[in-house]
């Protein structure tokens, strides 16, 4: 997993680019602000720069992509009332790193700030808004998914075939750029509302839970 975290791709995505500088007559380009952009520019459009550096990782993108979700998914009202924080948790092996933490420091989702946690149980992810599940996880997904069945967590891997085995998003690469497919009923099943804005976008959107459909 170091060596993925290592390796650095040209990404031209704004979506993914929370905290990046966008190449917006060179002033920054803050997350609010990407936010009221129209949806199809921001996923496929500005050109942005990392600090110094012209190239985010792949998991520097995927992190900013876990953020920018929060965005355009509504959870039901007994879970946004349940806590006053905004909950991203990783699940395993954790690919991002410190730079996980950096890219959504000090930043909140409706109004509710949001923290970064690493996590070794499947129970523990009951109280997580957005799940990560690393790929050292593959052999017991099935465990973990059947453990959030009747939770409101939004569930994202990269591990090959997620959305058919029971996942809603996954994380694909495509000519060098992070995308991402839709497990619709999956989502749905847990009481989640994507933005119909988000889903024009997804590569693909499922409408079955049930494996290799």
């Amino acid at each position: 997993m170091a060596k993925v975290r290592e390796k650095r791709i040209h990404w031209t995505d704004a979506f993914q680019c929370t905290r990046l500088r966008c190449v917006n007559r060179g002033r920054p380009c803050h997350l609010s602000q990407l936010m009221a952009l129209a949806i199809a520019w921001v996923l496929v459009g500005a050109s942005c720069l990392h600090a110094q550096q012209s190239s985010p990782t792949e998991y520097e993108v995927k992190a900013a992509y876990l953020y920018n979700f929060g965005k355009f998914i509504e959870w039901p009202a007994k879970v946004t009332a349940a806590s006053e924080f905004f909950p991203i948790c990783v699940l395993g092996e954790d690919p991002f790193g410190a730079s996980f933490d950096a890219t959504i420091a000090s930043e909140s989702i409706n109004g509710k700030k949001v923290v970064v946690k690493r996590i070794t149980k499947p129970q523990d992810a009951v109280s997580c808004r957005i799940l990560f599940i690393s790929s050292s996880e593959e052999s017991r997904l099935k465990e973990i998914l059947a453990t959030l069945d009747n939770t409101s967590v939004l569930t994202v891997s990269d591990i090959s075939q997620f959305t058919r085995r029971g996942g809603m998003i996954r994380f694909v690469t495509e000519a060098n750029r992070v995308r991402f497919e839709v497990n619709l009923t999956t989502a749905e099943h847990a009481g989640l509302t994507l933005s119909s804005q988000l889903l024009k976008v997804a590569i693909s959107v499922r409408r079955s839970s049930q494996a290799g459909d």
